[in-house]
């Protein structure tokens, strides 16, 4: 697929690791999600996801703890979950998901992203057809062999296996997302390199250097937006 999975991984915590910008991101998320049902993630699904995604991250559980506290404390504070979509340069293509309290703002400040650095905002729907909601989950210390012999045990399926670097990586379904990581916890595997849903090119492409250079600003700008969340694309930065 493409992907190796732990490298971007940890080029994204290295570089959002200077500002502390991973943690305003979570904190935010776990906010949002502990606001939409019970704040304890037994019983609230999407806290329970974004919870298992923060770990992969190293998010301190202050910042967890206080995202949860600040939904438990009733507070008035709301943000609205939006999708843009848009295109880089030679044919690259981008999904930018938000969590926003002005629209206008984030509109205007993700235009601009691509605008000023070569690329271009779409319509909803321009991009997002060539891509696949994909759960991906990783982990170390196994073989994908034994990684298969784990799910078919416990009768989860998955789209692909594949054994990157160190680690083994699980592609499946969305809604197979939890029943893969307890099919996981049930074998003893607890720690996971990797456990989120994304959004999966279905062709990546390779961009010369200077159109590649000129993407990776593109997306840096993008990523550095206050108000986003995620940032999805079709291009094989080769990490």
């Amino acid at each position: 697929m493409g992907r190796k999975w732990n490298n971007i991984k940890e080029k994204k915590a290295a570089k959002d690791k200077n500002t502390s910008r991973i943690y305003a991101k979570f904190g935010r998320e776990i906010y949002v999600a502990a606001r939409q049902g019970e704040p304890d993630p037994e019983l609230n699904q999407s806290l329970k996801f974004v919870l298992e995604r923060a770990k992969t991250y190293n998010v301190p559980k202050h910042i967890i703890d206080r995202a949860i506290e600040k939904a438990k404390g009733g507070s008035e504070e709301n943000y609205d979950e939006l999708r843009y979509e848009g295109f880089g340069p030679s044919g690259s293509m981008v999904i930018v998901d938000t969590l926003t309290n002005n629209v206008n703002r984030t509109a205007s400040d993700v235009r601009a992203a691509f605008g000023k650095n070569g690329g271009n905002m779409g319509v909803s729907g321009s991009v997002s057809y060539m891509f696949d909601e994909t759960a991906v989950i990783g982990l170390e210390g196994k073989t994908a062999d034994e990684v298969l012999e784990i799910l078919m045990e416990a009768d989860v399926d998955a789209r692909d296996i594949l054994e990157e670097d160190d680690a083994v990586i699980v592609y499946a379904e969305p809604d197979q997302f939890h029943a893969v990581q307890e099919a996981f916890k049930s074998a003893g595997i607890t720690e996971f390199t990797v456990a989120e849903i994304s959004m999966l090119a279905q062709n990546d492409i390779s961009l010369d250097p200077e159109a590649q250079a000129q993407f990776e600003k593109m997306v840096d700008a993008i990523e550095d937006l206050e108000d986003v969340q995620q940032v999805y694309h079709n291009v094989d930065l080769g990490v």
